[in-house]
């Protein structure tokens, strides 16, 4: 069993607009991210699935050649491989779990986040 206390979990300044914490289990990476109007993630695609759920606030996905608003209490499961890109609209909250667990971020191989 593994306990998580996000108020007492590594917080990773991953640029001015994006704070992220993350943990790995065997099966899943869990994030929690703390993101600023106006940040963008730039259009990726991964080989896992993505469950993204916000927590507080609201995400523009630009998904499957058009938009989606996120908002609180709302989440939205991405296939693999599935291109897509996000715009922050207003201070906002929000946890991803990816399956399997991302080994592109294990490996430190996230620049794109880190822009």
């Amino acid at each position: 069993m593994t306990h998580i206390d996000w108020s007492k979990h590594p917080r990773e300044v991953m640029n001015e607009f994006l704070v992220r914490q993350v943990v790995h289990t065997a099966l899943f990476t869990i994030a929690r991210l703390e993101l600023k109007d106006g940040a963008v993630v730039p259009p990726h695609t991964h080989q896992n699935e993505q469950v993204t759920t916000v927590l507080s606030g609201c995400l523009r996905f630009n998904i499957a050649g058009g938009q989606l608003d996120l908002p609180a209490g709302h989440s939205l499961a991405i296939a693999p491989m599935e291109p897509h890109g996000v715009e922050v609209v207003g201070d906002t909250v929000a946890l991803d779990i990816f399956s399997p667990p991302r080994e592109d971020w294990i490996r430190g191989d996230d620049a794109y986040l880190r822009r």
